[in-house]
């Protein structure tokens, strides 16, 4: 490894650790020509599938834009940041380890969906109404009613209802 700071190519490994959530190692380092020390992180590099979007077109799987699409729905909602991070570590795990060359673009909303929904009802009905393109008002009430019917019991304390209550 190059020093980065006199570039000398000789650098020697201090010490080795995993990462506190345990999917890299950072490794401290010493030059063996200036001695200046810094860190380097290690991960392992997995190839994820070609994304075959709705038009038929491919592109390369791309971790931000499924991060910023995640982040959209749920903006300005009560989630903790580590449960985004689990839910984005899932995702990214599912697409990487797939066996096939390509994906679907549909599988990965659906995935995503998936997640939303478990995370935050609120943000599952934004990605939906962009994902599933909701035409107007109807479309968001029949599946917020779809999503109060499989999850009876699912709604938050710290969500206000999707719907007002009818009986009141």
């Amino acid at each position: 490894m190059w020093c980065p700071f006199c570039n000398h190519p000789e650098t020697r490994v201090i010490d080795s650790r995993l990462t506190s959530d345990g999917f890299q190692v950072r490794r401290r380092r010493e030059c063996a020509s200036c001695q200046a020390r810094f860190n380097t992180f290690e991960t392992a590099v997995l190839k994820a599938p070609n994304v075959i979007k709705s038009d038929g077109s491919r592109e390369a799987f791309d971790e931000d834009k499924l991060r910023a699409g995640m982040l959209k729905a749920l903006e300005k909602r009560p989630v903790e940041t580590a449960e985004v991070e689990r839910s984005m570590r899932n995702l990214v795990r599912r697409i990487r380890t797939l066996e096939e060359a390509e994906i679907s673009a549909q599988q990965i909303g659906e995935w995503v969906a998936g997640e939303l929904s478990r995370l935050d009802q609120v943000a599952y009905v934004r990605f939906a109404s962009v994902y599933r393109r909701f035409e107007d008002v109807q479309a968001f009430r029949e599946e917020i009613e779809r999503l109060e019917r499989e999850n009876p019991g699912a709604v938050d304390a710290r969500q206000i209802s999707l719907l007002r209550d009818e009986r009141s």
